[in-house]
């Protein structure tokens, strides 16, 4: 049996995570976003701390020094724990309905399960105007901040699905937060699950 996803994936400061949040409780399902950290953290036997360093928003040059330093199997540290990511997102797929924020949820399901795949974006100016109130990152500039996440989270997901992150073609659903507002993009997603899955 598998459950009827959705996955978000979202650019940093879009508030996809919240949009995730806010489409569960409406729906009435499990939504999984950060606690796949400490699953994935049982999984692989890394430290939470360690996979967060190591995660979809951490690629530095030194990661990808590290996809070099394979080890007998020809795997890094990396590739083990994308390894335990996959193995936990399928199986919470496997438990039921549920929303899935991050962590390639959407290129790991697909053709797996029913899924409706979603990407979550907003202009730099919404975004930057977030990440101040709402994440409260004063330490740099906001701006340069955007455009070190977006790189970070791009070039992750771009080394392990091998598709554009943010490409229209990956998803069934794009929208802009910073015009429709965190609100109406849930609205809109828990509409057109209902549409899908609860005729």
């Amino acid at each position: 049996m598998t459950g009827k996803i959705i996955t978000i994936s979202r650019q940093f400061g879009s508030g996809g995570r919240s949009v995730g949040k806010l489409v569960a409780e409406k729906l009435g399902i499990n939504c999984y976003d950060s606690a796949i950290i400490d699953k994935i953290a049982k999984e692989s036997g890394f430290s939470e701390e360690y996979i967060k360093n190591q995660s979809e928003d951490a690629v530095e040059a030194g990661w990808f020094a590290a996809l070099a330093g394979r080890n007998y199997y020809g795997q890094s540290n990396q590739d083990l724990i994308w390894i335990a990511q996959c193995k936990v997102i399928e199986d919470l797929a496997k438990v039921g309905d549920c929303v899935i924020v991050g962590r390639c949820a959407d290129y790991i399901l697909k053709g797996k399960n029913d899924l409706l795949r979603v990407f979550i974006y907003a202009d730099n100016d919404s975004r930057a105007k977030r990440i101040v109130e709402q994440y409260g990152e004063t330490e740099e500039n906001p701006y340069k901040r955007l455009k070190e996440k977006d790189r970070k989270r791009s070039a992750y997901y771009e080394i392990y699905t091998d598709q554009r992150f943010g490409d229209p073609s990956n998803y069934d659903i794009c929208l802009n937060s910073g015009t429709v507002g965190i609100d109406m993009c849930a609205d809109f997603i828990a509409d057109m699950y209902r549409l899908q899955y609860q005729k």
